[in-house]
């Protein structure tokens, strides 16, 4: 029989997942390495369990002990797993800006979660770095962590990740891109890589409002780049001892919301429920499309799960409030919503003018489509038209509609946007026609368009 001994026995081998649709364009072969397949659904449980191991193995961590971190989540999620099999408490600290998810997921593994302010120096008591130091010395045999520092978290992924990765790509791979925050991952997998080959591409996606492409590209800590940010999960305004600046190729920063817009479309377009970093690195990939050549195998990280991030960069009024939502134009077919129900008043070329003067007022319409004997539309009329045509002719009122029709109200594409629509109608043309999923014909007209805007 083939099974684990417990939970842990399930962390790493995740998969590589070729990315299709959001990469169209770049010759190049990109694939995922898709870490939410993790037990606690982030790359994370790979230092983690590593961390406290190694930790075991120094007499640093022992049975009763207390495990103290400051998180952003996902590291927390990995050391509470590893607690609940191995039989420590756990005491979290973390950051007001990331997702209630992650707090609550915490929580659930019985984890204390303490939340501090985001926006001040780590060196402020109020820190979460700075907290969870303090409660290391309060709480009686604790232990702390430490990910930013603990060179654990780069040896699990020298050992684990880069290897997997190497015996994946059989070792063709040219370029790894991956999420910069405690630098534990990049640099692990990038020293295994480059011991390798040492051609291969290692690039950290970083975000503004953090230090480290700055300091790759000057060697000058410039705490005038240090500003509060929205992603989750990459960038630190300090920096952390698994950062390995010589293994870093090249950093490339992402804002905030072309992070969050592409999380969105990661699941949308590849179907991989990917967390916001995931999005940071391939808005990343897109930035620098112009480096991947044919014969490229690029390897992205996508580092957590987008469960965690249901309240955030998933959810629209949040997205919304933050001017990241991108608001897609109305389409012909929801400019008839009003007036889908309705079907469609049309005239027969054989009426007489009369009787459409009589339709027109008795519906409130201004213009309709002109039908054949086969009921096939083939003109149209307007009250502007007809107007003028009486006023030449009085008497044009007994005439058919054939003497004075107009040529046909064009159709449109049910998803043709509202700026398309627009420019059809002009005052030659009143209308236009799009027909539902029914086949059913309908019209669109100025006042839908007026509606629409209003």
């Amino acid at each position: 029989m083939n099974y684990a001994q417990n939970i842990l026995g399930t962390i790493g081998h995740t998969p590589l997942v070729k990315i299709n649709k959001i990469t169209e364009g770049i010759p190049a072969l990109i694939l995922a390495k898709v870490e939410t397949f993790n037990p606690g659904n982030s790359i994370k449980d790979r230092m983690a369990l590593k961390m406290v191991e190694d930790a075991e193995k120094k007499g640093l961590l022992k049975p009763g002990y207390t495990i103290i971190e400051g998180t952003s989540g996902n590291t927390g999620m990995g050391l509470a797993i590893a607690a609940s099999i191995k039989g420590y408490k756990c005491v979290f600290t973390t950051t007001d800006k990331q997702s209630k998810e992650k707090f609550d997921a915490l929580r659930a593994f019985g984890a204390e979660v303490i939340v501090c302010p985001t926006n001040v120096e780590p060196e402020d008591p109020r820190s979460y770095y700075s907290v969870s130091s303090r409660l290391e010395k309060e709480i009686p045999h604790s232990w702390k962590a430490n990910q930013y520092d603990n060179l654990s978290n780069s040896a699990a992924h020298y050992e684990q990740t880069g290897p997997e990765i190497w015996e994946q790509t059989e070792g063709k791979i040219t370029h790894f891109i991956c999420g910069v925050g405690t630098g534990g991952t990049i640099c692990g997998v990038g020293k295994f890589l480059k011991e390798k080959n040492p051609a291969i591409q290692i690039i950290g996606i970083d975000t503004y409002g953090s230090v480290f492409k700055k300091y790759k590209e000057t060697g000058i800590f410039d705490k005038d780049e240090i500003y509060p940010y929205i992603t989750e999960g990459i960038g630190e305004d300090f920096l952390p001892e698994n950062v390995d600046f010589s293994v870093i190729d090249h950093f490339e920063k992402v804002t905030d919301k072309d992070a969050a817009i592409m999380t969105r479309r990661i699941t949308r377009e590849e179907a991989i429920f990917a967390g916001n970093s995931s999005g940071a690195v391939m808005a990343g990939v897109l930035q620098m499309k112009d480096r991947f050549k044919k014969n490229d195998v690029v390897i992205v990280l996508f580092h957590d799960h987008g469960s965690r991030y249901l309240a955030k960069m998933f959810n629209d009024e949040w997205m919304s409030d933050r001017g990241f939502l991108q608001e897609s134009e109305i389409t012909a077919i929801q400019l008839i919503e009003r007036h889908k129900h309705q079907r469609l008043v049309t005239v027969k070329d054989s009426d007489t003018i009369h009787d459409v003067v009589l339709l027109m007022k008795k519906y409130h319409i201004s213009q309709v489509p002109v039908t054949n004997a086969n009921n096939t539309i083939t003109g149209s009329l307007n009250d502007t038209e007809v107007f003028i045509k009486l006023i030449d002719n009085p008497n044009l009122g007994t005439g058919k509609v054939s003497e004075i029709i107009q040529p046909p109200f064009p159709f449109v594409a049910p998803n043709a946007s509202i700026t398309e629509v627009s420019r059809l109608i002009t005052s030659d043309n009143r209308a236009v026609l799009v027909k539902d999923v029914l086949g059913e014909p309908h019209i669109i007209t100025r006042q839908d368009i007026i509606e629409a805007f209003c």
